[in-house]
């Protein structure tokens, strides 16, 4: 079910406030030194933990931290070291295909234009918008899983998708805060607002938040019509 969004420009921002207030910290959970290294991360992140890509890049990134080293690897030994990761075939083909290209198309180091990095094999807008953010420090705001179920809950998006997500948060978030913001969403959907169970009821956000607002006017909706039957 999508909500409709009530979050008028007050209640925005209140909730960035107390984001930002709850999550001064938040950073990428990932491990990385390169901005290679950030990339291959994340796209081992893709329907897997941020805990288990750290523990298979810390063996992976030993002998194979850049993108010629890589190569050294052939598709199947690649696969053994990330095959926990999940999705690990079509993983190890998008690595070994974008370190390809970064080595013979950008002279061996990860483009900063945006564009330039959508072209690589196994990035997304998602994962562009990662390595953006995080490494080149551009203004940006990468939704992942977290990010979408959080921000259209809150009612900063009222979107079906990710794309459309990430354009009504730019609209909705200042956007000197696109990437903090993004880092904010993460960690509350991680540590409040779960996928199945969000814990409304430790929630910083809950007198802003649109899930929350339409299900305690739904419980005093139902609470009103028991009594009038009674």
């Amino acid at each position: 079910m999508w909500y409709n969004s009530g979050m008028d420009e007050r209640q925005r921002s209140e909730a960035l406030r107390l984001l930002a207030e709850n999550y001064p910290d938040a950073r990428p959970a990932l491990h990385y030194s390169t901005a290679y290294e950030l990339l291959v991360a994340v796209i081992l992140s893709a329907q897997c933990t941020d805990e288990r890509v750290n523990k298979v890049t810390a063996e992976l990134f030993k002998e194979h931290s850049t993108p010629e080293g890589m190569l050294a690897l052939s598709q199947e030994e690649l696969e053994g070291y990330i095959y926990s990761c999940g999705l690990y075939r079509s993983k190890a083909a998008h690595i070994l295909s974008a370190s390809r290209d970064i080595v013979q198309k950008f002279g061996g180091q990860v483009p900063e234009d945006f564009a330039a990095l959508r072209s690589l094999a196994g990035v997304g807008q998602k994962t562009a918008n990662v390595v953006a953010s995080v490494w080149f420090a551009k203004d940006a705001i990468a939704v992942d899983t977290h990010v979408f179920r959080v921000a259209n809950r809150l009612g900063l998006a009222h979107a079906p998708n990710p794309k459309k997500t990430e354009e009504q948060l730019q609209a909705a978030i200042p956007q000197k805060d696109w990437s903090s913001a993004h880092h904010w969403l993460i960690w509350h959907g991680r540590r409040v607002c779960h996928a199945q169970r969000p814990d409304c009821a430790a929630c910083a956000l809950a007198p802003c938040c649109d899930h929350y607002l339409q299900a305690v006017n739904t419980q005093a909706v139902n609470a009103q019509a028991a009594n009038e039957g009674e």
